[in-house]
């Protein structure tokens, strides 16, 4: 006999309450904001590293004029912070999984904040060399901290969008050392760049007063035992409660703490600590642990071989080579590079999530190759021309922007999301200093190379070089980089290990979700 509430409601069109969520159009997640507050407080470290790079484009032509310097001491100068850095992504490393992620942060701050008052004060080109080496420690702490923490943090759904915050925050300092520079261009040379290079410790304060609103990182407090604290920021930082669990659940198997156990301190395996992951990821990797290491390295390699910090460091010198005469000019025009910059990368975090990695990445390199034979040209007409060439100029300027767009909404951020993404969690923190080490040493190389190489090879030449390098680069992406977005843990490691057949590993996995759909369809039939 039928119900006859269940009939009374169908009249009324009341809902029945066992189909209800069947109709129900499935809702757009949302991000989480706390989860997105604790990613920029982090990558606050990232403007300290964008900061510098801007601010050294135009501190340098004042440092030169006042310190009486050749252009090797000024490579070097702009050039050492990235080998500096060094030291401190190094270090960063074993420190946050001893100290904890937080904690690093305050502690990347804390040195940069030092070494800005030193370079500030400095009476001469030995005293800065110091200031910067102190400044460089600290931004190798920030740069390798920055998106294990954010990727640590970020919700599944959200994790390209937030990962992508360092790079944000690096395009952000670059374009406050831009103003800087043109703010403090009014001022005498020996005050100018001592002005420029001083302000910078204003981040470290704001960095070290702001961190104290963040949590710690949910996977360190589940490698140290600390159940219940992990889930209350999972909680926090989750679309769900559900989803919560999941994470937490997933963080408790990858350091080998066994589900059932939920109490708020359980007892954590000592390899989960720490131990062995030298051994797991250089050592004796597995064919899934060596790809993504090669891929990881790959990336960020290519990401300063293409010669991003060679246009952003010089780019006064190259509008000056271009025609731009005017110390006000050529810095406004700066100015106008870094805008253009941080629009695009703003563009980028929401494309991350929504077009996948491989497009965005493929298309960036393109453009970029385009944009740098495009400059070369311009360049190499300027050389060769005695008298003003007007159009080659404008060329020169719309390349310059061209190729920090096009790098900013593609290689630029998502060298850093892909690395910290790809890595199993036992081995993230190592395996993400190992790729910031290989982009500080790329990008110290550049850097500290330029000048002697235009001289070399001619300016025009120079860019060409770069876009032989970005074509290499795109081959590489092309062959051996699968997309990530959305995957989880699992179906990385199925695409990891194929090497360039990775194709065939994600056509398979396809298959393999469809059949388990058409499975769970059968069995609800």
């Amino acid at each position: 006999m039928a119900d006859p509430i269940a009939e009374d409601k169908a009249i009324s069109g009341q809902p029945k309450n066992t189909v209800i969520a069947d109709f129900d159009p499935p809702q757009k997640p949302k991000r989480n904001k706390f989860a997105i507050a604790c990613s920029i407080l982090a990558c606050m470290t990232s403007i300290l590293l964008g900061y510098d790079i801007g601010v050294m484009s135009g501190a340098n032509l004042f440092i030169q004029d006042d310190l009486k310097i050749n252009d090797v001491q000024i490579q070097i100068l702009t050039g050492t912070l990235n080998i500096y850095s060094l030291i401190g992504s190094a270090l960063a490393g074993r420190t946050s999984d001893w100290i904890g992620r937080r904690y690093t942060v305050v502690l990347s701050g804390a040195i940069f904040f030092v070494g800005a008052i030193l370079m500030g004060v400095a009476p001469g080109y030995g005293f800065l060399m110091f200031g910067r080496f102190v400044a460089g420690i600290g931004v190798g702490y920030g740069l390798m901290i920055s998106p294990v923490y954010t990727a640590e943090i970020a919700p599944t759904l959200s994790r390209g969008f937030l990962t992508s915050f360092p790079e944000v925050f690096v395009n952000i300092g670059i374009l406050l050392g831009y103003v800087s520079n043109y703010a403090f261009s009014k001022l005498p040379a020996h005050l100018a760049w001592r002005f420029m290079l001083g302000i910078g410790a204003l981040p470290a304060i704001i960095l070290a007063v702001g961190v104290l609103a963040m949590p710690e990182s949910p996977r360190w407090l589940v490698m140290q035992g600390r159940l219940g604290d992990a889930k209350r920021v999972l909680d926090k930082t989750s679309a769900s409660k559900d989803e919560a669990q999941l994470r937490l659940d997933d963080i408790k198997e990858a350091a080998g703490i066994a589900k059932e156990l939920d109490d708020d301190v359980v007892p954590v395996p000592k390899k989960s600590r720490g131990e062995g992951v030298w051994k797991d990821l250089i050592l004796h990797p597995t064919p899934a642990v060596r790809h993504i290491l090669i891929a990881a390295l790959g990336i960020h390699f290519f990401e300063q071989a293409s010669g991003i910090d060679s246009v952003v460091l010089y780019s006064p010198r190259i509008f000056q080579k271009a025609g731009i005469k005017s110390y006000d000019h050529k810095l406004l025009a700066t100015v106008a590079v870094g805008f253009v910059k941080t629009i695009a990368i703003l563009v980028a975090t929401f494309f991350l999530d929504r077009f996948g990695r491989r497009p965005l990445l493929l298309s960036s390199v393109a453009g970029m190759i385009f944009s740098l034979v495009c400059l070369g040209v311009g360049l190499t007409i300027i050389d060769q021309h005695h008298d003003t060439v007007p159009w080659a100029i404008a060329l020169c300027i719309t390349m310059v922007l061209l190729n920090v767009a096009f790098f900013s909404i593609g290689l630029g951020p998502i060298t850093w999301v892909y690395s910290s993404e790809i890595f199993p969690l036992k081995l993230r923190a190592q395996g993400v200093s190992m790729g910031v080490a290989v982009n500080r040493i790329t990008s110290g190389v550049i850097s500290m190379t330029f000048l002697s190489l235009y001289k070399a090879i001619t300016i025009g030449g120079s860019f060409f070089l770069y876009a032989g390098i970005a074509a290499v680069s795109w081959v590489f992406f092309y062959m051996l980089l699968p997309e990530t977005r959305g995957r989880t843990l699992e179906d990385i490691e199925v695409l990891f290990g194929k090497y360039h057949k990775w194709k065939k590993a994600n056509a398979l996995l396809k298959q393999s979700k469809q059949g388990d759909g058409e499975e769970n369809k059968s069995q609800v039939n």
